[in-house]
């Protein structure tokens, strides 16, 4: 049988366990796995709670709601105890489905079973809270930017604190795999900067243990986990994911980089990941996310999918991870639309694309925050007479498409905020200068209103590239170079967006639009 591909993740709270009154159904709850049923994905990742507060029947951990050390929305004391309804409802729900005999991850587990969908539930490694004597640097010594106070694995109490959650559910439920969640929100350690050499050889027998733990159970059951994209990241906080590989404790490595707002990335490089794994019976997963959150999108549209997922498998991955996708809930067909294609890297070589590279949005005052835990190429300062560099990786064959008459349309787009209609820039794709002839501006100096925030001022730069300057299948580097700044106008200029944007034709002469229709033929009417 062919190994699963598609791994999506629901975190058992924001689309699920808030979102029914009190009491809920049986019914209410194996929508989780109902609502998947019939596209492309072959595991559902089902996360057993948040930080000390777990959502099943645990015997082991403590259980969401006023006993747990650190339950969301828990307020101890007082008169009103939470902080907010649904923390409550995700209280009350829980705490009645396990009374009445119906723990809620053997619900989602016992429906995955009935409807052939995999279920692996999921442990936020470091996401609970110890006892200020297990956390990392309790001695007051680490450096003045480390992240976070997360438990110091070296400490045999943490290990098996965390392992009995994993050995608990590997014993008690009818799992398909679990997964270990080691990059939650991306800035997590698990040992002291200066114990990081004796820290990995401490994870990776914990890591062996659960392993072996889960295959005496059922040598078909896999071990998922999820980690930093850059293997060097891994080895800083402790990760030795190569001696993994080569031990052969782990299924499938997910590659993640962090972000704050889920920003969908095409240029992120997991083929380190892949090389590592190559030979080995460990399968890579790329873990895709689906926000945008610019001035005009806020979740990614199929064809900024299609654009990151065909990078990714380019790459040579062997699966894809949707891990906040669940953030889309209720499904509609916009969901369902991206979720058919992302599977297949064919079906989707000859359709729109578009490739925009993300943006922290946080350059001085611009609308927008993020948090990443990778480096960005954008917002990049423009200065007089140094080219500004920025790789723009696309999985497009634009040549074997034209042949076919199939390309509608290659477009290129720069966002220069600051700019204005004095200022002299110049645009070089691979080298070559891109001609004024192919250039239309667009004036954003002042905007009444926009279609998500209004951003502050610039000017869009849109390139309707012809053939000889279309980009190349791979990388592709594009130049701007400021080369006149308008004295009289002192804030600094940069680039904050770069978009690639590919229109595809369904066939040599076909039309762009439903209904034979065409934007080139004007408006239109139905007549029926």
């Amino acid at each position: 049988m062919s190994k699963p591909r598609i791994m999506i993740g629901n975190d058992s709270r924001h689309a699920l366990t808030y979102r029914f009154e009190y009491p809920v159904q049986v019914e209410e709850y194996q929508t989780a796995v109902d609502e998947l049923l019939g596209t492309p994905i072959d595991i559902l990742s089902f996360q057993l709670g948040y930080g000390n507060g777990f959502l099943h029947g645990t015997n082991v951990a403590d259980r969401w709601g006023p006993t747990a050390k650190a339950t969301e929305g828990f307020r101890p004391g007082g008169g009103t105890q939470w902080t907010h309804g649904v923390f409550q409802r995700a209280y009350k729900n829980a705490k009645q489905l396990i009374e009445e005999g119906n723990d809620p991850l053997a619900i989602i587990c016992n429906r995955g079973k009935e409807k052939g969908l995999l279920v692996y539930p999921l442990l936020q490694v470091q996401a609970s809270s110890f006892d200020k004597s297990l956390q990392i640097g309790t001695n007051g010594n680490l450096p003045t930017d480390f992240p976070g106070d997360g438990a110091d694995f070296k400490h045999q109490q943490v290990q098996d604190a965390r392992f009995a959650i994993v050995e608990e559910v590997i014993n008690n439920y009818n799992i398909d795999g679990f997964e270990l969640n080691l990059n939650h929100y991306g800035g997590h350690h698990f040992f002291h900067p200066d114990e990081i050499e004796s820290g990995k050889k401490i994870m990776t027998s914990w890591i062996s243990r659960i392993y072996q733990t889960l295959k005496n159970s059922d040598s078909n059951r896999e071990l998922a986990i999820r980690v930093p994209a850059d293997i060097e990241k891994c080895y800083s906080i402790g990760l030795d994911i190569e001696d993994w590989i080569d031990q052969g404790i782990v299924d499938i490595i997910t590659g993640e980089t962090f972000a704050l707002r889920a920003i969908s990335d095409p240029t992120i490089n997991f083929r380190p990941l892949v090389e590592a794994a190559k030979g080995s019976k460990t399968r890579i997963f790329a873990s895709i996310q689906n926000g945008v959150d610019s001035d005009r999108l806020h979740l990614a549209p199929i064809e900024i999918m299609r654009a990151t997922a065909c990078n990714y498998w380019a790459q040579g991955i062997d699966g894809l991870h949707l891990p906040t996708w669940f953030g889309e809930w209720p499904y509609d067909a916009f969901f369902y639309e991206k979720i058919r294609e992302i599977a297949d890297p064919e079906i989707m070589a000859p359709r729109d694309k578009y490739y925009r590279i993300p943006s922290h949005g946080v350059k001085q005052d611009d609308s927008g925050t993020d948090s990443h835990d990778s480096p960005l190429q954008l917002p990049a300062d423009l200065n007089l007479d140094v080219p500004t560099s920025i790789s723009i990786p696309i999985s497009d064959d634009l040549n074997r498409w034209g042949d076919m008459g199939h390309i509608h349309e290659v477009l290129l787009r720069i966002k220069v905020m600051r700019a204005t209609e004095h200022d002299k820039i110049s645009f070089h794709l691979n080298g070559k200068e891109l001609p004024s002839d192919l250039l239309r501006t667009i004036d954003n100096t002042y905007m009444m209103q926009s279609p998500r925030y209004r951003s502050h001022p610039g000017y869009w730069y849109i390139f309707k590239l012809d053939r000889s300057h279309w980009p190349q299948n791979g990388d592709n580097n594009l130049d701007i170079t400021l080369n006149y700044r308008y004295p009289e106008v002192t804030p600094e200029i940069y680039v904050r967006d770069v978009e690639m944007e590919i229109k595809y034709l369904r066939g040599k002469g076909a039309h762009r639009g439903a209904h034979n229709t065409d934007p080139d033929l004007g408006s239109y009417v139905h007549s029926w």
